[in-house]
């Protein structure tokens, strides 16, 4: 059973990760172009462990990205204030270029301007991840700065 809300999008659903996905995530992240963007480099299955399953909650939250059923990408979100923080997401390769980054990042900053009254939401991809950097724009997001090979992007709701 997920700890927290189950948020929905028109084409995704993002579901909290728990430790019986951590067969799945570990899968993932050991995977070099699922990584590319996230660091670069395979992570070991211990640190997915500590880092994606849900264990540090409420910090930082964690979901696994649904779409027609199945799981296609990680998310998570993270507190920075009281009304702001940040997402982090990275879909399967498979799953790339079909319209669900932008879906499952519309509805997670749906449930955070909502739920937990957020008025800003940031984001950092890496600069050379275009298509990353235009799914980010296609949910809302505006870009702000860039520092090296990270972009910093900013949405805030409508007052």
């Amino acid at each position: 059973m997920p700890v927290g809300p189950v948020i929905s999008g028109k084409q995704t659903c993002l579901v909290p990760t728990s430790e019986a996905d951590l067969d799945l995530l570990a899968r993932w992240f050991a995977d070099p172009e699922f990584v590319e963007h996230w660091g670069g480099l395979p992570m070991p299955r211990e640190e997915v462990a500590a880092k994606y399953v849900g264990r540090r909650r409420p910090r930082v939250e964690s979901f696994l990205i649904h779409a027609q059923g199945a799981p296609v990408g990680y998310a998570q979100y993270w507190h920075a204030g009281a009304d702001e923080g940040g997402i982090d997401m990275v879909l399967a390769v498979g799953a790339r270029g079909r319209g669900l980054g932008p879906d499952a990042a519309r509805a997670l900053i749906a449930h955070l301007c909502t739920t937990p009254g957020w008025r800003r939401v940031t984001v950092d991809p890496s600069a050379t991840n275009v298509r990353a950097v235009h799914a980010w724009e296609k949910a809302g997001f505006r870009r702000m700065a860039g520092e090296g090979e990270t972009l910093s992007m900013e949405y805030r709701p409508a007052p």
